[in-house]
């Protein structure tokens, strides 16, 4: 045992941890991915016939749409304190309430200022969950399965888009004539919200935050439980031991964890990436995707339909993704990733004013947003959630990654706020040059500055960390 454990280990009673249950974890609990998926991509298709039943202008269309994103600022960063007080299991059930009454909330909203206070309760639940389901299940996850088992949680993101645009395209051409079509796509969401609850009931917490609590006994069980040997279950619970242990006598709070350098630089790092995956202005794209196709020329249910290829192909790009993260590190994919999509984006601002007024624009269009849609669903935002799951220390993990969930859902909350209005002054050319020249700024980001996290234990990963940021170790 290493010196000053906190419980020795026992052995097992000889029952062996069931390979499927693993799988089961992932599937239940990414069930907040999807939740997080359909409640952020439903508003694309849910637009067009909210405008003329509530009397959306530029600025209301761009206050719905945004204000749940700034739910999901305030959500994440308070999501992230209360995983690490009350436990990442206990919290998904709460946000999995809080999903069905937003859902429910949004369509019955009797008005526009109703609907958008709705949609910024709603946005807590997608904050809470975009941090701690991944949280969750990093530190769930064995440390050569991980990255596979948390980018299920971006599958199920896209997968979650990919089921609003199809619900919104089958309402819209089986009911074209219904009043009130948006508050039927809205309620949707109350389903798959009821589902993710009933699951969480019968899942364990994780083995981590049980071990900084205290809670030994049970954090072995549940080791026990996801862990396919009893000599990898000890030498985790060891290794998690320890770090807790150190981490106790090194920091207080996780504000006291700051003061130390090389936890300060890996947090700003950590809030870097967090930008960079909304700076792209893939969520341009998700929540005003149908206004795109309509400015270009295609009519709505058109552009509806065109949507559901948006994410057929970030379905297909994920997948393709979490092959990649198997053989490739963390770094070089996202690498790839912002070098394609700033590249489509310039191509976007180009064909723009190359095409404006004729009848190839909206398939150029369309063709360039499912490019861009490859190499942002395919690397960037798979790598980005899975690296801020693994990089901050033990010690301020849930704080930090909640800290980095406010800094990106901001950032999307001001690329939603003033897509619409850039787009009213500078046209989609002038707007997508902007998101290029950004998308150059990111690049240069990540080849100064971004660590790989590849292939080690979260512990393992903490060290490296430290030796490598750490001055003493300069």
């Amino acid at each position: 045992m290493t010196e000053g454990s906190p419980l020795t280990i026992k052995k097992s009673d000889g029952r062996a941890s069931d390979p499927r249950f693993l799988r089961i974890i992932t599937t239940i609990s990414s069930l907040g991915g999807l939740l997080f998926g359909y409640d952020t991509g439903v508003i694309s298709g849910a637009l067009p016939f909210m405008k003329p039943n509530l009397g959306l202008t530029p600025l209301t269309e761009g206050l719905v749409t945004s204000s749940l994103l700034l739910g999901a600022a305030l959500g994440s960063l308070v999501g992230g304190r209360i995983a690490d007080k009350r436990g990442r299991r206990r919290l998904i059930l709460w946000l999995a309430i809080l999903f069905f009454m937003g859902a429910v909330s949004c369509a019955l909203a009797p008005s526009v200022e109703l609907l958008i206070l709705a949609r910024l309760v709603l946005g807590l639940a997608v904050g809470g969950a975009s941090i701690t389901v991944p949280l969750y299940l990093a530190e769930v996850s064995p440390a050569q399965r991980r990255g596979r088992l948390v980018t299920q949680n971006e599958l199920m993101i896209v997968s979650g888009q990919l089921l609003a645009f199809t619900v919104n395209a089958v309402f819209a051409y089986v009911f074209p004539e219904a009043d009130h079509l948006w508050r039927y796509m809205l309620m949707v969401a109350s389903i798959p919200a009821v589902a993710l609850w009933l699951g969480m009931l019968a899942l364990p917490e994780s083995p981590r935050w049980l071990v900084m609590h205290g809670r030994f006994r049970e954090a072995l069980e549940t080791l026990r439980r996801v862990r396919s040997s009893e000599s990898e279950v000890q030498h985790e619970f060891e290794l998690i031991a320890h770090y807790t242990r150190l981490n106790r006598e090194t920091t207080a709070t996780p504000l006291a964890a700051l003061r130390s350098t090389w936890i300060r630089r890996v947090f700003f790092i950590g809030l870097g990436i967090a930008m960079v995956q909304q700076l792209t202005g893939v969520n341009s794209i998700m929540y005003y995707g149908v206004v795109i196709l309509q400015e270009s020329g295609f009519s709505t249910q058109a552009a509806l339909t065109g949507q559901i290829a948006n994410g057929i192909i970030s379905v297909l790009a994920t997948l393709v993704g979490i092959w990649l993260l198997g053989r490739i590190g963390r770094r070089p994919l996202l690498l790839i990733g912002l070098c394609g999509t700033t590249t489509t984006l310039l191509l976007v601002g180009l064909f723009s004013r190359l095409f404006a007024g004729t009848e190839a624009l909206p398939y150029t269009i369309l063709c360039l947003t499912i490019l861009f849609l490859l190499f942002q669903q395919g690397a960037i935002s798979p790598v980005t959630w899975l690296m801020l799951s693994e990089i901050f220390p033990g010690s301020i993990r849930g704080f930090a990654f909640g800290f980095a969930g406010l800094v990106l859902w901001l950032t999307n909350f001001l690329v939603g706020f003033f897509f619409p209005l850039l787009v009213d002054r500078l046209g989609i050319s002038g707007t997508f040059f902007i998101f290029c020249g950004i998308g150059l700024i990111a690049i240069i980001f990540v080849c100064l500055f971004l660590p790989e996290t590849k292939g080690k234990s979260l512990e393992q990963l903490e060290s490296m960390l430290e030796s490598r940021y750490s001055p003493a170790h300069r």
